[in-house]
C-alpha cells in the first residue's frame, strides 16, 4: 500500500496546473510545435514579399503587397511577444480593412493555356498575386490549427483573432485577381444553383436555451 501511495505521489509531481507556473511557461508541446510552424510560414511569406515587389508592374498590387507586409509585421510582433511572455501583448491584434470593393465578376472568358514560367523575367502580376494568395491561405490554415492546439489562452486568442485578417487579405487579393481576369469564377446553371441553395431548411420551432 505504501508503495502505491509513493508511486501516486511521484506521478502527481509530474502534473502542474497553469495557475501554478509562470505565464511564459504555460505552453503545451503541440502548441509550440504548431506555433513554430505557423510563425515560420508567416515569416516566409513576408520575406517573399521582398522578392515580389521588384517584379510587380501594377502600382495597385504593389501598394497592396506593401500594406499586407506592414500589417503582417505587426501581427508577427504581437504573436512573438505573446509566445515569449504568455501574457497580453503591448499591441493587441488589429483589424485589417481592405481597400477593394466587394464586386465579383462571374463568368468565364476563353484564355490561353498557362505554362510555368521558365525565367524570372516571365513573372508577372498574375503570378505574383497567386503567390500572395497561396501564402495567405497557408497562414490561415496553420493559424487555425495552432489556435485549436493552443493551451495558453492569450496565445490561442491572438492566433484565432488573426485568422479573419488573413481571410480578409486573401479576399482582397482574390478581388484584384478577379477584376483583372486572373481568377475567373464560373457559375452553375440557375436550376442547379437553386437546387443547392434550397438543399437545407431552417429548424422550425423554439430553440432550447
Amino acid at each position: 500500500m505504501k508503495e502505491v501511495i509513493l508511486l501516486q505521489n511521484q506521478q502527481n509531481q509530474n502534473l502542474q496546473g497553469s495557475s501554478q507556473m509562470p505565464a511564459q511557461q504555460s505552453h503545451g508541446g503541440h502548441e509550440l510545435f504548431d506555433a513554430h510552424e505557423a510563425i515560420g510560414g508567416l515569416v516566409g511569406g513576408m520575406e517573399q514579399c521582398l522578392l515580389y515587389e521588384q517584379h510587380i508592374q501594377d502600382p495597385e498590387l504593389k501598394t497592396m503587397s506593401q500594406q499586407h507586409k506592414t500589417f503582417l509585421t505587426q501581427t508577427y510582433n504581437t504573436i512573438v511577444e505573446t509566445l515569449k511572455t504568455g501574457q497580453e501583448p503591448a499591441v493587441k491584434t488589429q483589424t485589417y480593412n481592405m481597400a477593394q470593393g466587394n464586386n465579383v465578376v462571374y463568368g468565364m472568358q476563353p484564355s490561353q493555356p498557362k505554362t510555368p514560367a521558365q525565367s524570372v523575367n516571365e513573372l508577372n502580376d498574375e503570378c505574383i498575386s497567386s503567390f500572395m494568395m497561396g501564402n495567405l491561405k497557408a497562414s490561415a490554415s496553420s493559424f487555425t490549427m495552432t489556435a485549436l492546439e493552443a493551451t495558453n489562452p492569450v496565445l490561442r486568442r491572438v492566433f484565432a483573432d488573426s485568422i479573419p485578417n488573413l481571410i480578409e487579405m486573401a479576399y482582397e487579393v482574390f478581388l484584384y485577381q478577379n477584376k483583372n481576369q486572373y481568377y475567373q469564377v464560373p457559375q452553375l446553371k440557375q436550376e442547379d444553383m437553386q437546387n443547392y441553395i434550397n438543399s437545407y431548411a431552417p429548424v422550425q420551432g423554439t430553440m432550447p436555451h
